[in-house]
């Protein structure tokens, strides 16, 4: 690699956090604690020594009452009641990974104690997302009598209403946004009702799943261990779904990531044993190691892989399962490279790319089950709202994914009229429509998204908790950090900025792009560091100018030493 090679890097905008200066000093002297480590915390909403308390030592006591819940007694009832009857019970859910740990979790949790349970997962191409007629066809000729649907069906009233033709009742538990006029299922679990007054709104799918079976327990006495022993299926989806990390989504995941950790189930051990990654898991490192591999099932072959991989209690079948998906995923890894290639190539020969505030693609070939990963390479290269479609056996199928503060998902609301269905979230959306819909459907989101979208969100931004020195990076500080942990939407990773730094000269490449740095002040121990994806920044480096940085802390471990180093985000 030379340097006539390198482009010149894509600078992000940094937002520099506010806080009130009394409230942080008071609660610095409460502490006894850095300023900026009283900082983070008034940013996150922690403004008392109680507070701090609470939110350094998360228990189980804190969580809600799922009895809060809108119809949660409703659909304890019908479970019980169809347990006590011997009916069959089908777990439905969604083909992603917030579906599949689902599933997961509410059939490992009744098959301990009863029988006479199925799980059932739509296959991507033919059935699409959602409760499916083809679903509720095979509950029927199947004799299953009360389908449990997680992750989904909160838009699905024809299919429910299918389902009671047949003598199926429903119960839904879902997380996405509701219309005004529900589905006429037996219960709906779903904190975004709009009559909903249960505490906290952003439960992920496998999340209100769990309040299910923890309102079970409570009420039939089942071991509440037995219950907190499914956080780790909670954990993933929370990590994978993106939801905030924040009240009871942080308790959740907190105790989740020690099972995690302690490697106890046997699905989860299996696949970080195939990919080698032995040290301690924070919870976004999910992300990118076990989430690729359980959603890769749904996308290339069929979700009930993973399931089949997740409820797997033997070692030995677990590792087998496990190595299966991990080839799979590499197959997905392949395709992903394929199409995102050619995306790049179709937006390289659009000369009026520039000028576009989105960016919409349609390859009729492209693999339905690739177009959302796509979507989110282009807002990563890009930072536009991206939408991809793709023929289906439904017609066509769209995926789309946005930028920081912009609202995806009510644009395509806006442009409804041109699909047949359509759900997600603020970020993340997917729909179906007819093909000959597909140009007018561009237009009027292209359009809409013109409309609504401002400058600078178009624009990267990275959040600075505060401005520190190179000396105040030291074990303490960093322990007071990792207190603050799980990190993740909502409860991000601390990022620091350090002005005038200089390069010591002790820079170079890890790998093929990632950077190695070692910086210092006058008066300050240099801190090694490194720029994943970052290779492009070496002149900036080699400059002998001085630089502010912008960064995370970690611990580095290597060769039985322990280091708190940098990982640069950006510099300026």
């Amino acid at each position: 690699m030379t340097e006539s090679l390198i482009v010149t890097p894509k600078f992000k905008k940094w937002s520099f956090l506010q806080t009130d200066d009394s409230v942080v000093r008071q609660l610095q002297e409460e502490l006894k604690v850095h300023y900026s480590i009283a900082k983070l915390l008034v940013l996150r909403g922690v403004e008392s020594k109680e507070a701090a308390d609470l939110f350094f030592n998360p228990s189980l006591d804190q969580l809600h009452d799922p009895f809060l819940m809108m119809d949660m007694d409703k659909a304890v009832e019908r479970v019980h009641d169809a347990i006590q009857q011997q009916e069959k019970i089908l777990i439905y859910g969604d083909y992603d990974v917030d579906g599949i740990t689902a599933v997961s979790l509410i059939y490992t949790y009744f098959k301990s104690f009863y029988s006479k349970i199925g799980y059932y997962v739509p296959d991507r191409k033919k059935e699409g997302c959602g409760i499916s007629f083809d679903g509720i066809d095979y509950a029927q000729k199947n004799g299953y009598s009360l389908i449990i649907a997680l992750d989904c069906g909160i838009k699905d009233h024809k299919e429910i209403d299918y389902a009671t033709e047949d003598n199926i009742d429903i119960i839904l538990c879902d997380h996405h946004i509701p219309e005004k006029d529900l589905p006429k299922a037996v219960a709906i679990l779903n904190p975004k009702r709009l009559d909903s007054e249960y505490p906290f709104k952003d439960l992920s799918g496998c999340g209100v799943g769990f309040k299910l079976v923890q309102a079970y327990s409570m009420k039939y006495n089942v071991k509440q261990e037995m219950v907190f022993d499914l956080l780790d299926f909670v954990t993933l989806s929370i990590a994978a779904d993106t939801v905030p990390v924040v009240g009871e989504n942080r308790v959740l995941a907190y105790f989740g990531m020690k099972l995690m950790n302690n490697r106890k189930r046997p699905s989860f051990k299996a696949i970080l044993d195939i990919i080698k990654v032995r040290r301690r898991l924070e919870l976004m490192d999910l992300v990118y190691t076990i989430s690729p591999r359980i959603n890769a099932a749904g996308r290339i072959l069929h979700a009930s892989y993973a399931v089949e991989l997740l409820i797997e209690t033997d070692h030995h079948k677990a590792k087998s399962k496990a190595k299966f998906l991990h080839a799979n995923n590499f197959e997905r890894q392949q395709i992903d490279k394929s199409i995102t290639s050619s995306a790049l190539e179709i937006i390289g020969k659009d000369k009026d790319f520039d000028d576009k505030r989105a960016i919409t693609i349609y390859q009729p070939d492209w693999h339905q089950g690739i177009i959302a990963i796509v979507a989110s390479r282009m807002v990563e290269a890009f930072y536009k709202p991206t939408i991809i479609l793709a023929d289906s056996n439904e017609g066509v199928v769209g995926s789309g994914r946005s930028v920081r503060g912009f609202d995806l998902y009510k644009v395509i609301e806006s442009c409804s009229e041109y699909l047949i269905q359509y759900g997600g979230h603020k970020y993340a959306a997917g729909f179906t429509m007819h093909k000959e819909n597909v140009e007018d459907f561009l237009a009027a989101f292209h359009e809409k998204v013109e409309e609504l979208i401002q400058e600078d969100q178009l624009t990267p931004k990275i959040d600075v908790d505060d401005v520190i020195e190179l000396s105040d990076i030291n074990e303490d500080f960093y322990y007071w950090i990792t207190k603050m942990e799980p990190f993740g939407s909502g409860n991000q990773k601390p990022v620091f900025v350090t002005k005038d730094v200089k390069d010591t000269g002790n820079n170079g490449f890890v790998g093929k792009s990632h950077l190695k740095i070692h910086v210092t002040k006058p008066g300050q121990k240099a801190k090694y560091g490194i720029g994943f994806q970052m290779w492009d920044y070496i002149p900036y480096l080699r400059s002998q100018e001085t630089f502010d940085i912008c960064y995370h802390i970690y611990e580095n471990k290597w060769n039985g030493e322990r280091n708190i180093e940098i990982k640069l985000k950006d510099l300026k």
